[in-house]
């Protein structure tokens, strides 16, 4: 690319016309939420196989330890989340709750209550 940029607009203007704000972080939370699943959910389908062919968790000193006792919280919270997410599209496909400012409250309600219902569950699992 040519340095002799002479557009005085900015390259990338949508950086600089976008304000952030709460719906903007639950939209990415909500697809990093589903990356989490994913590759959650397969963890747990391997250790469930090796569970049935061993009869053992070969990772299980991972399990348990304080990294597991972190990503567990980390996959309920993405799970929590994710289906907070998907319960929030199902009401906007009928047409409700299109509120901007509404959306953002209910973006922080979504957060919150992933982070309560990650730490009640951890709070079960210690």
């Amino acid at each position: 690319m040519s340095s002799s940029w002479n557009d005085k607009r900015p390259m990338s203007p949508h950086l600089q016309v976008w304000r952030w704000h709460p719906a903007m972080l639950s939209s990415i939370l909500h697809r990093a939420s589903a990356i989490i699943s994913y590759v959650a959910l397969f963890l747990v389908a391997v250790g469930l196989v090796c569970l049935a062919c061993t009869g053992a968790l070969p990772l299980e000193g991972l399990i348990f330890s304080p990294l597991g006792v972190i990503g567990f919280a980390i996959f309920v919270f993405a799970f929590v989340f994710m289906a907070l997410a998907q319960l929030r599209h199902a009401i906007w496909d009928r047409g409700a709750m299109l509120n901007p400012e509404l959306n953002n409250k209910l973006s922080f309600g979504m957060i919150g209550l992933a982070v309560l219902v990650s730490g009640i569950c951890v709070g079960l699992v210690i």
